[in-house]
């Protein structure tokens, strides 16, 4: 797991420990456990936690307390690097670090700028992240939004981490959804024409379906006389399908979204990737027939039950689209596989994954986040309908409403598992009730502060060339180790693909900062009875004030690189 400086500093002094007890045949464990560190419930017990002699307690058959003891007998450096070493039975080790040590991570924030955090962890890696995926019949909505933020996030965590990832949009351009569409817009197209039809009994009912008829008019006026009922439908189908991709492209570009990646489920046919896929698993003898149809054995791999793959009639099922599809995936060499799904997709899950074993894949070479549904508020009251045609709110309206930044903050907000509520109206307010704007904010204050620095004739200082020793205060200290946290914070958010862990961080981080900047001085008045400024609670140095300059300049980093792994913006007014 990456680390920050002192997290990295603090592990390699218990790892020195462990080995320097063994040497001495202390321990005589051959492997040791993964060492983690964590902040104790408390701050009065110090900076960091270890559960390491816990750990061993079982493989070298002593008292965890005892194996403590040991252990800090053992670590090198101690007194350099520690001003408290605390056992705590059963055998926590409580360490709390030197000053001199977090101040060291503001020189490492600086001279790393854009990349702290960012690592290697995955290099020489290729992943695959499909979402969104939605089906070319109609506009995005706002679940869709959701799930755009959360794919797009994943896909810039995974870059963050040192992956070559790749976002990818499959799109259902065949079977029954597609004739559908080409039905709808044709029975819509006729009325407009004068003539009294029959809309199809399962097509589809928006509005928008009268909006594509409406500019495809003219197009489809000047081939009318010359085509059968059933070629000017497929015209229909046809023309309606990329006015309708044309505009989700549209719609994810306003979203801040581009997409590397876009797949033809109509290329599968055209190929006969699936006949091959079929005729692959029929060879391994995982394909059955029975009643007429074709059966996937996906009951071998774990899945509740087999799955029809191709029907009586014929017709191949969503499932062998999507078999060829995962396959050409893995042929395409893809060492990780992620789809993003709707919640409604759960008992996909399984069957999919019987796919990779059927190919002889671990089952973990796929991996799905599931994206629960978006209740939408306006002032705490749910809205179920759009203004503008009376239907389902599309993510567009949303983007247009609150803003892209707002709507993706508001989108990777909550865990993606878990159900979220939107409210509209407090997305748009400029107020520490406003999680994207407090956040935000933050980063325009410290902006701010630099503008007000150079009025007042203060340079900006260099980490490196600033005394930091000054920086001794509980509440500077505190925002240092939040700052120490990060990297280790976005390894872990791109290693489970939850995005809203790094949210949730950089709002502590803002609340932390303003809280900071509410209760101390960063830089002095310009005349002692300057108006509007607090009179000052602490001696602030010329020393001082370059330190705490530097502490700002690092929360900026920070606030920065977090809010551009998500894809949102960090302003410099506001």
């Amino acid at each position: 797991m990456s680390q920050g400086l002192v997290q990295e500093r603090v592990t390699t002094a218990l790892l020195g420990a462990l080995n320097g007890a063994r040497l001495k045949g202390q321990l005589k464990t051959a492997t040791w456990p993964t060492l983690t560190l964590d902040a104790p419930k408390r701050p009065e017990w110090g900076d960091l936690a270890s559960t390491v002699a816990m750990s061993l307690a079982s493989s070298e058959h002593k008292a965890p307390h005892d194996i403590a003891q040991i252990i800090v007998e053992n670590i090198p450096q101690r007194e350099q690097l520690f001003d408290r070493v605390e056992i705590v039975r059963p055998g926590f080790l409580n360490l709390t670090v030197k000053p001199a040590l977090w101040q060291e991570v503001l020189r490492e924030i600086e001279s790393q700028g854009a990349h702290y955090g960012r690592t290697a962890v995955g290099t020489g890696r290729r992943v695959l992240v499909e979402y969104v995926s939605a089906n070319p019949t109609g506009p995005l909505h706002v679940g869709h939004g959701r799930g755009a933020a959360v794919g797009h996030a994943i896909v810039r965590l995974l870059d963050a981490i040192g992956y070559d990832a790749v976002g990818e949009y499959y799109i259902n351009d065949a079977g029954r959804q597609m004739k559908l569409l080409g039905a709808s817009v044709y029975a819509r197209y006729q009325e407009l024409s004068g003539r009294t039809v029959e809309f199809p009994e399962d097509g589809y009912h928006g509005s928008y379906i009268t909006s594509v008829a409406q500019q495809l008019k003219d197009q489809l006026d000047l081939v009318a006389g010359e085509l059968t009922p059933a070629d000017l439908e497929a015209r229909c189908r046809s023309l309606a399908y990329q006015k309708l991709l044309g505009l989700i492209r549209e719609d994810l570009q306003s979203f801040g979204i581009e997409i590397q990646s876009w797949f033809s489920e109509a290329s599968l046919l055209e190929s006969k990737a699936i006949e091959r896929a079929m005729d692959e698993l029929k060879a391994r003898d995982l394909l059955f027939q029975q009643e007429g149809a074709w059966w996937f054995r996906a009951s071998l791999y774990g899945d509740e039950k087999d799955r029809v793959v191709k029907k009586q009639d014929g017709e191949y099922t969503y499932l062998a689209s999507d078999i060829a599809y995962h396959h050409d995936k893995l042929k395409r060499g893809y060492d990780l596989l992620i789809d993003v799904f709707g919640a409604d997709h759960h008992g996909y899950i399984p069957r999919m994954q019987a796919v990779m074993q059927a190919y002889g894949h671990p089952q973990d070479r796929l991996q799905v986040v599931l994206v629960q549904l978006v209740k939408l508020l306006r002032d705490g009251v749910e809205v179920k309908m759009s203004k503008r045609t009376g239907e389902f709110i599309t993510m567009r309206e949303v983007i247009d409403e609150v803003g892209a930044d707002a709507a993706r903050f508001y989108f990777l907000m909550r865990d993606s598992k878990t159900h979220l509520e939107f409210d509209l109206e407090l997305a748009k307010q400029r107020s520490a009730d406003n999680p994207v704007y407090y956040v935000q904010y933050a980063h325009a204050r410290i902006c701010s502060l630099w503008r007000v620095a150079a009025e007042r004739g203060v340079a900006r200082p260099s980490a490196l060339e600033t005394d930091l020793t000054v920086l001794t205060d509980p509440d500077e200290l505190g925002l240092i180790k939040k700052l120490s946290a990060y990297p280790e914070m976005i390894q872990a958010s791109a290693l489970a693909f939850e995005p809203h862990r790094v949210t949730y961080y950089l709002q502590q981080l803002a609340a932390q900062l303003h809280t900071f900047y509410n209760k101390h001085r960063v830089l002095p008045p310009a005349t002692d009875q300057e108006h509007g400024e607090p009179a000052p609670a602490e001696a602030l140095t010329p020393k001082r004030t370059a330190a705490r300059l530097v502490l700002m300049g690092g929360v900026q980093h920070i606030l920065r690189n977090g809010l551009e792994v998500l894809g949102i913006s960090a302003p410099d007014h506001m």
